[in-house]
Protein backbone atom coordinates (compact mmCIF):
# COMPACT_ATOMS: atom_id res chain seq x y z
CA UNK A 1 0.00 0.00 0.00
CA UNK A 2 0.92 3.57 -1.04
CA UNK A 3 1.35 6.27 1.58
CA UNK A 4 2.43 9.88 1.61
CA UNK A 5 5.67 10.76 2.01
CA UNK A 6 6.11 12.54 6.04
CA UNK A 7 5.99 16.35 4.52
CA UNK A 8 2.90 15.95 2.74
CA UNK A 9 -0.56 15.90 3.68
CA UNK A 10 -3.46 13.66 1.78
CA UNK A 11 -5.44 16.60 1.63
CA UNK A 12 -5.04 20.66 1.82
CA UNK A 13 -8.48 22.29 2.20
CA UNK A 14 -7.81 26.00 1.07
CA UNK A 15 -11.01 27.92 3.21
CA UNK A 16 -12.36 27.57 6.94
CA UNK A 17 -15.39 28.99 6.11
CA UNK A 18 -18.76 26.69 5.97
CA UNK A 19 -17.54 24.84 3.17
CA UNK A 20 -14.21 24.18 4.20
CA UNK A 21 -14.99 22.88 7.60
CA UNK A 22 -17.92 20.85 6.41
CA UNK A 23 -15.43 18.92 4.34
CA UNK A 24 -13.04 18.78 7.51
CA UNK A 25 -15.47 16.85 9.01
CA UNK A 26 -15.04 14.09 6.50
CA UNK A 27 -11.71 14.38 6.24
CA UNK A 28 -11.88 13.74 9.67
CA UNK A 29 -13.81 10.39 10.17
CA UNK A 30 -12.25 9.18 7.37
CA UNK A 31 -9.17 9.63 9.01
CA UNK A 32 -7.29 11.55 6.05
CA UNK A 33 -4.11 13.51 7.33
CA UNK A 34 -5.30 17.25 6.59
CA UNK A 35 -5.23 20.93 7.41
CA UNK A 36 -7.86 23.65 6.75
CA UNK A 37 -5.91 27.01 5.58
CA UNK A 38 -7.46 30.56 5.78
CA UNK A 39 -5.94 33.95 5.79
CA UNK A 40 -8.26 35.34 8.24
CA UNK A 41 -7.28 36.44 11.79
CA UNK A 42 -9.81 33.91 12.97
CA UNK A 43 -12.44 31.49 12.32
CA UNK A 44 -16.26 33.35 10.90
CA UNK A 45 -14.20 36.47 10.24
CA UNK A 46 -16.02 36.63 7.40
CA UNK A 47 -19.06 36.54 8.98
CA UNK A 48 -18.32 38.72 11.79
CA UNK A 49 -17.53 41.92 9.26
CA UNK A 50 -20.66 42.29 7.36
CA UNK A 51 -23.08 44.92 8.24
CA UNK A 52 -24.55 44.78 11.84
CA UNK A 53 -28.37 44.12 11.26
CA UNK A 54 -27.77 40.93 9.04
CA UNK A 55 -29.74 37.69 9.53
CA UNK A 56 -29.93 34.54 7.77
CA UNK A 57 -33.07 34.22 5.59
CA UNK A 58 -32.79 30.61 6.10
CA UNK A 59 -34.25 29.39 10.03
CA UNK A 60 -31.93 27.57 12.50
CA UNK A 61 -33.44 24.69 11.55
CA UNK A 62 -32.43 24.66 8.05
CA UNK A 63 -28.83 25.77 8.94
CA UNK A 64 -26.72 23.03 10.27
CA UNK A 65 -23.41 21.74 9.30
CA UNK A 66 -22.55 17.83 9.30
CA UNK A 67 -22.77 16.53 12.85
CA UNK A 68 -23.65 19.62 15.07
CA UNK A 69 -27.06 21.26 14.69
CA UNK A 70 -27.03 25.31 14.83
CA UNK A 71 -27.93 26.15 18.68
CA UNK A 72 -30.83 28.50 18.23
CA UNK A 73 -34.19 27.83 18.44
CA UNK A 74 -36.46 26.50 15.27
CA UNK A 75 -38.14 29.38 13.73
CA UNK A 76 -35.60 31.92 14.55
CA UNK A 77 -33.04 33.70 11.95
CA UNK A 78 -29.59 33.90 13.06
CA UNK A 79 -27.69 36.82 13.19
CA UNK A 80 -24.37 37.04 11.38
CA UNK A 81 -22.40 37.06 14.95
CA UNK A 82 -24.71 33.88 15.80
CA UNK A 83 -23.28 32.47 12.94
CA UNK A 84 -19.63 33.05 13.27
CA UNK A 85 -19.90 31.49 17.08
CA UNK A 86 -21.41 28.48 15.38
CA UNK A 87 -18.40 28.01 13.09
CA UNK A 88 -15.86 28.98 15.44
CA UNK A 89 -17.88 26.07 18.05
CA UNK A 90 -17.74 23.90 14.82
CA UNK A 91 -14.40 23.51 14.35
CA UNK A 92 -13.54 23.36 18.13
CA UNK A 93 -15.96 20.69 18.94
CA UNK A 94 -14.47 18.45 15.80
CA UNK A 95 -11.20 19.25 16.37
CA UNK A 96 -10.66 20.04 12.85
CA UNK A 97 -6.95 21.12 11.85
CA UNK A 98 -7.55 25.34 10.70
CA UNK A 99 -4.25 27.04 10.23
CA UNK A 100 -5.71 30.80 10.51
CA UNK A 101 -3.35 33.81 8.90
CA UNK A 102 -2.23 31.96 5.91
CA UNK A 103 -2.70 33.88 2.99
CA UNK A 104 -2.83 31.38 -0.31
CA UNK A 105 -0.83 33.57 -2.84
CA UNK A 106 -0.48 30.40 -5.48
CA UNK A 107 -1.37 26.71 -6.08
CA UNK A 108 0.83 24.82 -8.26
CA UNK A 109 0.67 21.22 -9.53
CA UNK A 110 3.21 18.89 -10.48
CA UNK A 111 1.78 15.50 -11.76
CA UNK A 112 4.88 13.94 -11.83
CA UNK A 113 4.82 13.71 -8.24
CA UNK A 114 1.79 11.58 -7.44
CA UNK A 115 2.60 11.34 -3.33
CA UNK A 116 2.69 15.00 -3.67
CA UNK A 117 1.11 16.78 -6.67
CA UNK A 118 0.21 20.05 -5.32
CA UNK A 119 2.38 22.66 -3.48
CA UNK A 120 -0.02 25.30 -1.89
CA UNK A 121 2.43 28.67 -1.79
CA UNK A 122 1.24 30.61 1.76
CA UNK A 123 2.19 33.86 3.78
CA UNK A 124 4.22 31.13 6.14
CA UNK A 125 5.77 29.08 3.27
CA UNK A 126 4.88 26.02 1.31
CA UNK A 127 2.70 23.28 1.89
CA UNK A 128 2.06 19.92 0.19
CA UNK A 129 -0.85 17.59 -0.57
CA UNK A 130 -1.72 14.98 -2.93
CA UNK A 131 -5.01 16.49 -3.43
CA UNK A 132 -6.73 19.87 -2.68
CA UNK A 133 -9.87 20.86 -2.09
CA UNK A 134 -10.82 24.77 -2.84
CA UNK A 135 -13.53 25.96 -0.76
CA UNK A 136 -12.65 29.94 -0.40
CA UNK A 137 -16.61 30.80 -1.36
CA UNK A 138 -19.40 32.90 -3.57
CA UNK A 139 -17.80 35.93 -1.77
CA UNK A 140 -14.55 36.37 -2.99
CA UNK A 141 -13.73 40.07 -4.39
CA UNK A 142 -16.14 42.64 -4.13
CA UNK A 143 -17.41 43.81 -7.73
CA UNK A 144 -17.80 47.90 -7.94
CA UNK A 145 -18.60 48.75 -11.60
CA UNK A 146 -16.28 51.65 -13.01
CA UNK A 147 -18.66 54.19 -12.77
CA UNK A 148 -17.91 54.92 -9.42
CA UNK A 149 -15.05 56.38 -10.35
CA UNK A 150 -17.26 59.37 -11.76
CA UNK A 151 -18.36 60.51 -8.99
CA UNK A 152 -16.94 63.39 -6.79
CA UNK A 153 -14.48 62.82 -4.38
CA UNK A 154 -16.51 63.91 -1.71
CA UNK A 155 -19.16 60.95 -1.94
CA UNK A 156 -18.38 58.39 0.16
CA UNK A 157 -18.28 55.00 -1.04
CA UNK A 158 -18.78 52.10 0.51
CA UNK A 159 -19.27 48.12 -0.91
CA UNK A 160 -21.39 46.31 1.25
CA UNK A 161 -18.62 44.20 2.13
CA UNK A 162 -17.27 47.08 4.05
CA UNK A 163 -20.89 48.44 5.05
CA UNK A 164 -21.57 47.95 8.85
CA UNK A 165 -24.13 50.30 9.96
CA UNK A 166 -25.71 54.17 9.19
CA UNK A 167 -23.26 55.57 11.51
CA UNK A 168 -20.34 55.50 8.78
CA UNK A 169 -22.18 57.18 6.50
CA UNK A 170 -22.54 61.47 6.58
CA UNK A 171 -25.37 63.46 6.45
CA UNK A 172 -27.49 63.93 3.52
CA UNK A 173 -29.05 61.64 0.29
CA UNK A 174 -27.76 57.66 0.18
CA UNK A 175 -28.13 55.89 -2.66
CA UNK A 176 -27.81 51.97 -2.83
CA UNK A 177 -26.72 50.74 -5.97
CA UNK A 178 -28.53 47.13 -6.57
CA UNK A 179 -31.85 45.50 -5.50
CA UNK A 180 -30.78 42.07 -4.75
CA UNK A 181 -31.14 40.79 -1.05
CA UNK A 182 -28.22 43.00 0.34
CA UNK A 183 -29.17 46.34 -1.22
CA UNK A 184 -32.87 45.75 -0.26
CA UNK A 185 -31.59 44.49 2.98
CA UNK A 186 -29.06 47.77 3.83
CA UNK A 187 -31.70 50.23 2.39
CA UNK A 188 -34.43 48.95 4.87
CA UNK A 189 -31.67 49.62 7.35
CA UNK A 190 -31.29 52.90 6.62
CA UNK A 191 -34.67 53.22 6.22
CA UNK A 192 -35.41 52.86 9.63
CA UNK A 193 -31.88 54.29 11.53
CA UNK A 194 -32.79 56.37 14.32
CA UNK A 195 -32.34 59.39 12.32
CA UNK A 196 -34.55 58.69 9.46
CA UNK A 197 -32.88 59.24 6.08
CA UNK A 198 -32.82 60.54 2.69
CA UNK A 199 -33.03 56.54 1.11
CA UNK A 200 -32.59 56.02 -3.04
CA UNK A 201 -32.28 52.18 -4.35
CA UNK A 202 -31.12 51.99 -7.53
CA UNK A 203 -32.93 49.27 -9.21
CA UNK A 204 -31.34 47.82 -12.44
CA UNK A 205 -32.06 44.27 -12.64
CA UNK A 206 -35.39 43.17 -10.84
CA UNK A 207 -34.87 39.69 -9.69
CA UNK A 208 -37.75 37.10 -8.66
CA UNK A 209 -38.79 37.53 -5.06
CA UNK A 210 -40.15 35.12 -2.50
CA UNK A 211 -41.88 35.77 0.56
CA UNK A 212 -40.52 34.34 3.81
CA UNK A 213 -43.93 32.37 4.36
CA UNK A 214 -46.37 31.10 2.52
CA UNK A 215 -49.45 29.56 3.59
CA UNK A 216 -48.01 29.70 7.53
CA UNK A 217 -44.92 27.74 7.00
CA UNK A 218 -41.38 28.97 6.02
CA UNK A 219 -40.50 29.51 2.56
CA UNK A 220 -37.31 26.47 3.18
CA UNK A 221 -39.92 24.06 4.98
CA UNK A 222 -41.43 24.33 1.14
CA UNK A 223 -38.59 24.24 -0.38
CA UNK A 224 -36.99 20.88 1.38
CA UNK A 225 -40.38 19.43 1.71
CA UNK A 226 -40.85 20.09 -2.41
CA UNK A 227 -37.02 18.81 -3.10
CA UNK A 228 -37.12 22.19 -5.11
CA UNK A 229 -33.76 23.26 -3.22
CA UNK A 230 -32.09 19.84 -3.93
CA UNK A 231 -32.69 19.57 -7.62
CA UNK A 232 -29.67 19.36 -9.87
CA UNK A 233 -28.54 22.26 -11.69
CA UNK A 234 -29.24 20.24 -15.34
CA UNK A 235 -32.85 19.66 -14.01
CA UNK A 236 -35.31 21.57 -15.89
CA UNK A 237 -36.82 23.76 -12.37
CA UNK A 238 -33.11 24.88 -11.65
CA UNK A 239 -32.74 26.07 -14.99
CA UNK A 240 -35.74 28.07 -14.98
CA UNK A 241 -34.64 29.20 -11.84
CA UNK A 242 -31.20 30.24 -12.70
CA UNK A 243 -32.69 32.02 -15.54
CA UNK A 244 -34.42 34.05 -13.25
CA UNK A 245 -31.20 35.46 -11.54
CA UNK A 246 -30.28 35.52 -7.80
CA UNK A 247 -33.47 35.63 -5.52
CA UNK A 248 -34.88 37.95 -2.79
CA UNK A 249 -36.44 36.45 0.02
CA UNK A 250 -38.28 38.04 2.97
CA UNK A 251 -38.24 41.90 1.79
CA UNK A 252 -38.96 43.32 -1.14
CA UNK A 253 -39.32 46.55 -2.99
CA UNK A 254 -42.32 47.21 -1.98
CA UNK A 255 -41.92 46.67 1.47
CA UNK A 256 -38.67 49.27 1.65
CA UNK A 257 -41.00 51.72 -0.95
CA UNK A 258 -43.27 51.70 2.02
CA UNK A 259 -40.65 52.50 4.46
CA UNK A 260 -40.03 55.86 2.65
CA UNK A 261 -37.44 54.57 -0.13
CA UNK A 262 -37.19 56.20 -3.17
CA UNK A 263 -37.64 53.55 -5.72
CA UNK A 264 -34.75 54.83 -8.74
CA UNK A 265 -34.73 53.35 -12.38
CA UNK A 266 -30.80 51.84 -12.74
CA UNK A 267 -27.96 53.89 -12.47
CA UNK A 268 -26.75 54.92 -15.41
CA UNK A 269 -24.10 56.93 -15.25
CA UNK A 270 -22.51 59.48 -12.58
CA UNK A 271 -20.88 62.87 -13.04
CA UNK A 272 -19.28 65.62 -10.25
CA UNK A 273 -23.21 66.87 -10.04
CA UNK A 274 -24.22 63.26 -9.11
CA UNK A 275 -26.07 60.34 -9.96
CA UNK A 276 -27.65 60.01 -13.65
CA UNK A 277 -30.00 57.49 -13.81
CA UNK A 278 -31.61 55.47 -16.93
CA UNK A 279 -34.69 57.79 -17.07
CA UNK A 280 -32.79 60.92 -17.17
CA UNK A 281 -33.38 61.89 -13.28
CA UNK A 282 -30.44 62.75 -11.56
CA UNK A 283 -29.31 62.82 -7.55
CA UNK A 284 -26.75 64.40 -5.56
CA UNK A 285 -25.92 61.59 -2.68
CA UNK A 286 -23.64 62.16 0.41
CA UNK A 287 -23.08 58.91 -0.25
CA UNK A 288 -23.79 55.34 -1.85
CA UNK A 289 -23.03 51.88 -1.12
CA UNK A 290 -22.51 49.59 -3.73
CA UNK A 291 -24.67 46.42 -3.12
CA UNK A 292 -23.22 45.08 -6.57
CA UNK A 293 -22.22 41.56 -5.42
CA UNK A 294 -19.01 39.61 -6.12
CA UNK A 295 -16.87 38.14 -8.54
CA UNK A 296 -14.86 34.88 -8.57
CA UNK A 297 -10.78 35.32 -8.11
CA UNK A 298 -8.77 32.55 -8.81
CA UNK A 299 -5.74 34.67 -9.57
CA UNK A 300 -3.80 32.64 -7.87
CA UNK A 301 -4.83 29.28 -8.66
CA UNK A 302 -1.72 28.48 -11.11
CA UNK A 303 -3.06 25.21 -12.95
CA UNK A 304 -2.78 23.98 -16.13
CA UNK A 305 -6.45 22.61 -17.27
CA UNK A 306 -8.59 24.30 -14.04
CA UNK A 307 -10.62 26.50 -16.16
CA UNK A 308 -12.63 25.84 -18.93
CA UNK A 309 -10.01 28.12 -21.28
CA UNK A 310 -6.41 29.30 -21.00
CA UNK A 311 -7.51 32.34 -19.82
CA UNK A 312 -7.46 32.37 -15.58
CA UNK A 313 -7.88 35.99 -15.40
CA UNK A 314 -9.67 37.40 -12.19
CA UNK A 315 -13.55 36.47 -12.71
CA UNK A 316 -13.06 32.91 -14.71
CA UNK A 317 -14.98 30.03 -12.78
CA UNK A 318 -13.33 26.59 -12.94
CA UNK A 319 -13.89 24.16 -14.61
CA UNK A 320 -15.73 21.06 -12.56
CA UNK A 321 -18.60 18.61 -12.64
CA UNK A 322 -20.09 18.32 -9.47
CA UNK A 323 -16.94 20.09 -7.65
CA UNK A 324 -14.60 17.52 -9.17
CA UNK A 325 -12.29 19.18 -11.33
CA UNK A 326 -10.91 17.60 -15.08
CA UNK A 327 -7.00 18.18 -13.00
CA UNK A 328 -6.70 14.89 -11.33
CA UNK A 329 -7.17 15.48 -7.42
CA UNK A 330 -8.39 19.02 -7.49
CA UNK A 331 -11.85 19.39 -5.98
CA UNK A 332 -14.20 22.44 -5.11
CA UNK A 333 -16.73 23.39 -3.13
CA UNK A 334 -19.42 25.71 -1.86
CA UNK A 335 -19.57 27.39 -5.54
CA UNK A 336 -22.91 28.55 -6.45
CA UNK A 337 -24.84 26.08 -8.07
CA UNK A 338 -21.95 23.74 -7.71
CA UNK A 339 -25.22 21.02 -8.16
CA UNK A 340 -28.28 22.19 -6.49
CA UNK A 341 -29.33 25.75 -5.57
CA UNK A 342 -28.32 25.08 -2.14
CA UNK A 343 -24.46 24.08 -2.90
CA UNK A 344 -23.37 27.57 -1.60
CA UNK A 345 -25.88 27.74 1.61
CA UNK A 346 -24.95 27.21 4.93
CA UNK A 347 -27.30 24.16 5.97
CA UNK A 348 -27.07 22.69 2.41
CA UNK A 349 -23.15 22.81 1.76
CA UNK A 350 -22.80 19.38 3.56
CA UNK A 351 -24.20 17.49 1.11
CA UNK A 352 -22.35 18.57 -1.19
CA UNK A 353 -19.92 18.05 1.04
CA UNK A 354 -20.68 13.67 1.91
CA UNK A 355 -20.61 13.65 -2.12
CA UNK A 356 -17.09 15.10 -2.95
CA UNK A 357 -15.53 13.39 0.51
CA UNK A 358 -16.55 10.36 -1.49
CA UNK A 359 -15.12 11.31 -4.54
CA UNK A 360 -11.62 12.19 -2.84
CA UNK A 361 -12.04 8.84 -0.88
CA UNK A 362 -12.18 7.00 -4.75
CA UNK A 363 -9.74 9.15 -6.27
CA UNK A 364 -6.84 7.94 -3.42
CA UNK A 365 -8.44 4.92 -1.46
CA UNK A 366 -4.99 4.28 -0.41
CA UNK A 367 -3.52 7.23 1.10
CA UNK A 368 -5.41 7.13 4.67
CA UNK A 369 -2.27 7.47 6.81
CA UNK A 370 -2.10 6.59 10.56
CA UNK A 371 -4.33 7.62 13.45
CA UNK A 372 -5.90 10.19 11.70
CA UNK A 373 -5.88 14.10 10.23
CA UNK A 374 -2.36 16.04 11.71
CA UNK A 375 -3.14 18.77 14.38
CA UNK A 376 -2.48 22.74 13.61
Amino acid sequence: MEHTTPDALDVLVIGAGQSGLAIGWHLARQRRRFVIVDAAPSLGHAWRTRWDSLRLFSPAEHDNLPGMDFPAPAGTYPTKDQVADYLTCYADRFQLPVLLGHQVTRLTHHPEAPHARFTVHTSHGPLRARQVVVATGAFQRPSIPDVAGRFDGAVVQLHSAQYRNAGQLPDGPVLVVGAGNSGLQIAEELATATHRRDVHLAVGSRPTQLPQRVLGRDLFWWLTRTGAISKPATSMLARRFRARGDLVIGTSRQRVADLGVTLRPRLADATAAGAVFADGSRLQPSAVVWATGYTPDYSWLDVPGAFPTDDTARGALPAHERGVSPVAGLFFLGLPWQHTRGSALLGFVGQDAAWLAGRIGAAAPDSVAGPGPIRA
